[in-house]
């Protein structure tokens, strides 16, 4: 089965997401992180819900009716 383009698009943002919310967890876990450690909890913060979302969105919108 294809993927639809518009699933294609929220299973991109989910990776792009994922990416960003594993380098803020290595950026609080290591060290004193570059964009400050309240910059990058808010990366966090917002980047893991977003990951989850956009990626049971793509399912959804992939999903045969």
């Amino acid at each position: 089965m294809p993927m639809k383009p518009l699933a294609g698009l929220f299973l991109a943002l989910a990776c792009l997401l994922g990416i960003a919310a594993t380098g803020s967890v290595f950026e609080l876990a290591y060290g004193d992180p570059d964009l400050g450690v309240t910059t990058t909890r808010w990366i966090l913060g917002l980047a893991l819900p977003g990951t989850l979302l956009s990626l049971l969105v793509a399912i959804r919108i992939n999903k045969p009716a």
